[in-house]
């Protein structure tokens, strides 16, 4: 009997595995798809990630170097298209759902893991996310193995949790710092888990933090050689240097938690943590909420104090997926795990849509979320056209100078088989992004086509002995926004 149990069993199991690929596989073509008909260019960002990418390093003056190794992979094999620069991420989620499968079987069983690799796979920032190239999509990955890796060294002995938690966090730091809140929830875990502090007794676990550590060390080194351009970065995104109280912030933060994690997820999670407060949670459980709950806490807070972006507690619904879907398993609350599954499909649907309808239709009601990513290519191709007319008069420009990192991104990318340098403008001071801190503009021999977004309140203006305004122009970003550019011819620098 016992036999033919588990052969049952193992049919079920197949059963699962099938649907679950076969549901994942169907998602990824749907994403892909997406990116083909996806009308916006690339956000400043993305074209910034693309032009490190060019000459690969260790270090970049916002991020740790993964990104641009993972963008330069698929230019090399795809092109430098919008669509190419951003594939990884819709493969790479993919990926990430396989991991967050195998954590929930690990801690739970087979079902669960299923379930909950799915509730990743579409989730709302999720879907938002594939369609973009970000560090947010390798981060996600990383600390999703490293995880299953940890949740593999409790559970039993062998050395290759190790050497994979230790290659996973590695990566992570190298994907984004923020892969450094694991150590924080790993702490969390083993005071809330008395039975579990055998682990800090146990060689692995520093083997593999040390192998991860290793693997930033380049990273760090070029930091050292650039006066930590990164880590100074990173304090300046914290934004604590002004008043210190924003309640409206931290409201905007947690509110908008529902919409990354999924309304019906999220208070899922706020249940099973006010359930925590009363009674003791499964060990299983709770592990899986110290690697959540302390980072959105630790997040609303940097946000009551200053600021903070919705994604920046992006690694705690990993775990989170795992914990709400199992609890919701446990509980047979079918009726609400269906309704949300309904939701973040619907979702799917309606982002397919809206990104292969960005800039030809505009929303009904509100602004457009996608005006943003749009517009920059007319950008260029306006600035190409002030450079055409300077050849044509026999007077062409040697350089354009930009004073806003986005249109410098943009410009870079959508001019780049343009053979006018293209530089930044560096005000005094420290460098404030990577093209600030790699090619700022240093003087020319020639006249210098300024194109700002700030007209002739523009700092540059008044480094130049002569100035003449070639024109504005409201560049549309969609059908309901635009962008006004002004371009200035400028000669006679005055060296600081």
């Amino acid at each position: 009997m016992s036999q033919i149990a588990g052969t049952s069993q193992n049919l079920q199991e197949r059963a699962w595995l099938g649907a679950f690929a076969a549901a994942l596989l169907a998602l990824l073509v749907v994403r892909i798809l997406a990116l083909a008909v996806n009308g916006t260019d690339l956000f400043f960002d993305e074209a910034q990630y693309w032009y490190w990418s060019l000459e690969p390093a260790f270090g970049y003056y916002s991020k740790p170097p993964l990104i641009a190794w993972l963008i330069r992979l698929s230019t090399d094999s795809c092109g430098l298209s919008e669509f190419c620069i951003r594939l990884p991420s819709p493969f790479l989620h993919t990926a990430t759902a396989v991991a967050v499968f195998w954590i929930g079987q690990q801690l739970y069983d087979f079902k669960v893991g299923v379930v909950a690799g799915l509730a990743y796979a579409t989730l709302p920032g999720v879907s938002v996310s594939a369609g973009i190239i970000s560090t947010d999509v390798p981060l996600l990955l990383f600390w999703a193995l490293a995880l299953g890796a940890f949740v593999r060294m409790v559970q039993g002995p062998g050395w290759w949790p190790a050497l994979l938690f230790g290659l996973a966090f590695g990566l992570g730091l190298n994907a984004k710092y923020a892969m450094a809140w694991f150590i924080v929830c790993l702490a969390v875990y083993l005071v809330m888990t008395p039975a579990r502090r055998d682990l800090l007794r146990d060689a692995r676990l520093y083997v593999g933090l040390g192998l991860g550590v290793l693997m930033i060390v380049p990273n760090l080194v070029w930091n050292l050689d650039h006066k930590f351009a990164t880590f100074s970065h990173t304090a300046d995104n914290a934004k604590w240097g002004g008043a210190l109280f924003h309640p409206d912030k931290a409201a905007e933060f947690f509110g908008a938690q529902f919409g990354v994690f999924g309304p019906i997820l999220f208070a899922g999670l706020l249940i099973i943590t006010w359930r925590a407060c009363r009674q003791r949670l499964p060990d299983a459980d709770r592990l899986l909420l110290a690697f959540s709950l302390p980072l959105i806490a630790i997040i609303t807070l940097q946000a009551f104090l200053s600021r903070a972006h919705a994604n920046w507690a992006a690694v705690a619904y990993v775990a989170a997926c795992v914990l709400v879907v199992a609890t919701m398993m446990r509980d047979a609350a079918w009726i609400w795990l269906k309704t949300s599954f309904g939701v973040h499909i619907a979702m799917v649907v309606v982002l397919v849509v809206g990104v292969a309808a960005a800039g030809r239709l505009a929303p009904p009601i509100g602004a457009d979320p996608f005006a943003r990513t749009l517009g920059w290519e007319e950008i260029a191709k306006a600035t190409q056209a002030k450079l055409q007319e300077a050849r044509e008069r026999g007077q062409p420009f040697s350089t354009v100078i930009t004073d806003d990192r986005p249109v410098t991104a943009e410009l870079l990318y959508y001019m780049r088989n343009d053979p006018t340098p293209i530089r930044a403008w560096r005000g005094g001071g420290r460098p404030r992004d990577h093209f600030e801190l790699m090619q700022p503009f240093t003087g020319s021999d020639g006249p210098v086509l300024l194109v700002s977004t700030v007209g002739e309140r523009s700092s540059v203006i008044r480094s130049f002995e002569t100035s003449v305004q070639l024109g504005q122009q409201d560049i549309p970003a969609g059908p309901a926004a635009s962008r006004r550019v002004s371009f200035f011819a400028l000669t006679g620098y005055i060296h600081e």
